[in-house]
């Protein structure tokens, strides 16, 4: 059954260590895909400058490169050096998928999403071995009626899943409506119109309204 873990674990000892070291007042994002060999993190928080200093003098940073830049925060591409344990690598040898990461004051927060229990047991083995001790937040299963506690059908869950799995909701997108139609094995507007009522499924669902409340209501007259 399919789980999903929430785990907090420090920066010291993944290569980012150094750089909160140095700028305690950075933060981390993790983009989700880039294409490259190494991993693309937003850094914010002090100037590009001296995020750039302390990447340079990090000693578990091979090579960066600048991606972008969005208002204060830049796009790295950074390669992490073979001494280095590269905690996302791991997470993909124990067939995890990283739903988010971030990090701040020197701890990284990781939601991972694995095919079950014994995997999310594994990958906390193996950081506990590279002495990068995890502590798990939080850790759920996935159960076959998860998706209708959104309001959601399992046709409409499953499609969701699919699309940001395949970076459809990512920025820019990664794969088109016309390609993720194909990987479902259904027509363009039937992926459309599914996203759609899925949209307002979640919508209802987490703004706690009901149906006539999503009904707009009439434009006033001039």
């Amino acid at each position: 059954m399919t789980s999903i873990a929430d785990i907090e674990i420090s920066a010291d000892g993944t290569g980012t260590g150094e750089l909160f070291d140095a700028i305690p007042s950075l933060t981390c994002e993790m983009e989700r895909v880039i294409a490259s060999s190494g991993h693309g993190l937003w850094l914010s928080g002090p100037s590009q400058e001296a995020i750039e200093d302390a990447l340079t003098e990090a000693s578990g940073i091979e090579a960066y490169t600048l991606i972008s830049d969005d208002d204060g925060r830049w796009l790295y591409d950074i390669q992490f050096n073979n001494a280095t344990t590269d905690v996302f690598e791991l997470i993909l040898e124990e067939q995890g998928t990283v739903l988010s990461a971030s990090a701040s004051s020197g701890t990284w927060l990781l939601s991972i999403r694995f095919a079950d229990r014994e995997s999310v047991s594994s990958l906390y083995d193996r950081l506990d071995e590279a002495e990068i001790t995890p502590t798990i937040v939080r850790l759920f299963d996935l159960a076959e009626e998860t998706h209708t506690q959104c309001g959601l059908t399992a046709r409409q869950y499953e499609t969701l899943v699919a699309a940001i799995d395949h970076g459809y909701f990512e920025i820019p997108r990664e794969v088109s409506m016309q390609e993720l139609s194909e990987e479902l094995g259904i027509s363009h507007q039937a992926l459309s119109e599914r996203l759609r009522r899925a949209y307002r499924a979640l919508v209802t669902s987490e703004l706690n309204v009901s149906e006539d409340e999503t009904v707009a209501p009439p434009m006033p007259s001039d």
